[in-house]
């Protein structure tokens, strides 16, 4: 019986999908809750699993096809897994029977000096054809593979399959052109941006904030730190989601957003933290962040990202966010201009931390700085507020006291 293989259900917020990769080919074993093929939405990548133990029938759509929620991917014929095993299992079984006997196992005859040689330079005697009279393995046949040995190429290791719409890497010199399609999230992230820079009145304050006391504190904890929350280590972002959260209690309009002519005031802070992926920016977001501890927004940082690299992150955990903080620093950003992502009002960059010279009580210091950047949208933030939230950012972070202290 053939059992129908459906794209699976989608949000509302979500149209169509693309089929990205067929893990299985037509005729293939499949077992239930095998991954048959994933499905490139706007926003993430779905698995499709088997529903039954089969063999996988007729493909109805193609990598590359567009399809919608429910529809018909393809088949399988249930029990068929059956009848395909004993196939599956023949070649095994011949390959056995083919494979030239273990040494000891009708061991070929061969010179004594031939089996020291081939001992000594890891050969087993069996696989060395013997020229001498009746098959004898000489040791001039010995000598014959051990030159062979090492004349062969060392195996190249495996490459991993590059992700779809991935660069390609060309040798020095081509002059060589390769068209890719563009994948749906970074078509969808490339619409959203030139939307935003379109839609918006988009400005970006910057400001400086000397890390001394956050990167002290999280050297004198991070091992203990680590050791009470059961692995969950202690970096710098969570001091960045805190302080947010905190200036955007103090600064309601940063934390809105426009809908129509109506201006919407978030109680909560759902704060989006920009993740790169193989398959392009993407912005899962932790709920109500206001109310996190340090280790708990960590360990929801580590989780995202893992799931990220995997491909595994769920529409409910990208949709949405009032706020979203992104990290160019991580990959050597020393200052940028973030884009806001609609609808929110606002959004922080952080960037990488220098040791530079700072006058400090008309002493020069030097100081592990790091420039901050928040772009915002000025229909709805005026620059006073913008300058006075990175500030309170600012003021946060040079003493960690006041985010205990609600100061």
């Amino acid at each position: 019986m053939a059992i129908e293989i459906k794209a699976p259900t989608f949000p509302e917020s979500v149209a169509d999908g693309t089929v990205a990769t067929w893990h299985k080919k037509p005729g293939d074993a499949v077992k239930r809750d095998d991954l048959i093929v994933d499905i490139e939405t706007d926003k993430v990548v779905l698995e499709v699993l088997a529903t039954a133990d089969g063999v996988l029938g007729a493909i109805v759509k193609n990598e590359g096809d567009t399809v919608l929620s429910d529809e018909v991917l393809g088949s399988i014929e249930e029990g068929g897994a059956a009848a395909a095993a004993p196939a599956a299992a023949a070649a095994p079984a011949a390959a056995q029977a083919a494979a030239p006997a273990a040494e000891g196992e009708d061991d070929p005859v061969a010179a004594p000096a031939a089996r020291k040689l081939a001992e000594e330079n890891g050969i087993n005697i069996a696989s060395v054809a013997g020229t001498g009279k009746g098959g004898r393995v000489t040791k001039e046949d010995v000598v014959a593979a051990v030159a062979a040995k090492k004349a062969a190429p060392a195996a190249a290791p495996a490459k991993a399959a590059a992700p779809a719409g991935a660069a390609p890497v060309f040798a020095a010199g081509d002059r060589i052109e390769k068209r890719v399609p563009m994948t749906r999230v970074r078509a969808t992230v490339a619409k959203r941006l030139v939307e935003a820079q379109s839609n918006m009145a988009m400005l970006t304050t910057f400001n400086e904030v000397d890390m001394t006391e956050v990167m002290a504190l999280r050297s004198k904890y991070k091992d203990l730190f680590e050791k009470s929350h059961n692995g969950v280590r202690l970096g710098f972002m969570s001091f960045f989601v805190k302080a947010a959260t905190e200036a955007l209690k103090r600064f309601p309009a940063v934390n809105a957003s426009i809908d129509g002519a109506d201006i919407v005031y978030h109680g909560y802070a759902d704060v989006g933290v920009a993740v790169s992926s193989d398959r392009g920016l993407v912005v899962p977001v932790l709920r109500n962040a206001e109310l996190m501890s340090l280790a708990e927004i960590e360990g929801g940082i580590a989780a995202f990202g893992k799931k990220a690299r995997d491909g595994k992150l769920s529409m409910d955990e990208m949709t949405g966010g009032t706020f979203t903080i992104t990290n160019g620093g991580t990959f050597g950003s020393m200052m940028s201009t973030p884009i806001v992502n609609p609808p929110q009002a606002a959004i922080l960059g952080m960037h990488n931390i220098l040791q530079r010279p700072m006058a400090i009580n008309g002493q020069v210091v030097i100081r592990p700085m790091m420039y901050l950047a928040l772009s915002y949208d000025h229909r709805l933030i005026d620059g006073k507020e913008a300058v006075t939230f990175l500030v309170t950012i600012k003021n946060l972070l040079e003493d960690p006291a006041r985010l205990l202290l609600d100061i």
